[in-house]
């Protein structure tokens, strides 16, 4: 079983920390000893959730302000980590948002934002950390997916799933590239969960139509996705609901799997 301080003299480092699951996922290290290093745009946010973990936990907590749409961001993250002499043992790749219109409704940009940000980012921060995570025999790596790329793609967030199930699919590999290194490799894969993202993306009108035991906490996910990367799970999907979602999805043929995805997605999307 895990210690409960299992994180002391260890840094775990913390995208789109500023709410949700990036802040629930940051209370839950903080609650095991880790050291943190919080990046997300909305930097008032951070040193306020900073400042509240080291008084709970005492713990160091710093903040690095970054947009991840940037592609300069996760060499300066990596480069201000360097000049204040952090090492990371912990990532966490949770920044993430969605694009509410239909593909062809949104312009290039906005495609090309959420790809570095969703896809992008994730792959570059582990590629430039992992190598001493490997060195010093110690890594733990964190990658929040979604049951969304789990199931077939529908109509609306066209680039969401997609974005998830890559992000699935690399987790699956570096986990078994990874396996005797002491570096462990997971891939937390939610479903509804209640935070600011649909709030951001305009859809919580028509997310209010969800039963209430479709959704998740975020303090929940949080805590699964911690115990699984502790495991070395590869793959960690919180709730009953999810779970079988998920298998049947693989079970079903695919023609029927599709259609049931897509009248489920236009019920909860419908205005």
């Amino acid at each position: 079983m895990t210690s409960q301080r299992e994180g002391t003299g260890r840094t775990a480092l913390v995208t789109g920390a500023s709410a949700g699951i990036g802040m629930a996922l940051a209370r839950v290290f903080a609650a095991h000893g880790f050291d943190l290093v919080l990046t997300a745009r909305r930097t008032d946010r951070l040193n306020v959730l900073a400042k509240e973990l080291q008084d709970e936990h005492t713990i160091q907590a710093h903040v690095i302000g970054a947009d991840l749409a940037r592609v300069t961001a996760c060499g300066d993250i990596v480069g201000a980590l360097d000049q204040k002499g952090i090492r990371i043992d912990v990532l966490v790749n949770n920044a993430g948002y969605g694009i509410e219109r239909l593909y062809r409704e949104s312009d290039w940009d906005t495609h090309r934002d959420f790809i570095q940000v969703l896809v992008t980012s994730p792959l570059e921060l582990t590629h430039r950390l992992l190598p001493g995570m490997t060195e010093r025999g110690y890594g733990r790596i964190l990658n929040i997916a979604s049951v969304a790329g789990l199931v077939p793609g529908s109509a609306g967030h066209t680039l969401y799933g997609g974005a998830k199930a890559m992000l699935i699919k690399f987790s699956e590999s570096l986990h078994s590239e990874q396996l005797g290194t002491g570096v462990y490799v997971s891939a937390l894969c939610p479903g509804l969960t209640y935070s600011e993202f649909h709030d951001v993306n305009s859809t919580r009108a028509g997310m209010s139509r969800i039963p209430r035991f479709m959704w998740l906490s975020a303090e929940r996910v949080a805590d699964e996705g911690y115990r699984a990367v502790m495991r070395n799970d590869t793959i960690c999907i919180p709730g009953t609901q999810y779970k079988l979602i998920s298998g049947l999805a693989r079970l079903l043929p695919m023609r029927l799997a599709h259609r049931i995805e897509n009248m489920a997605a236009r019920n909860a999307t419908r205005r």
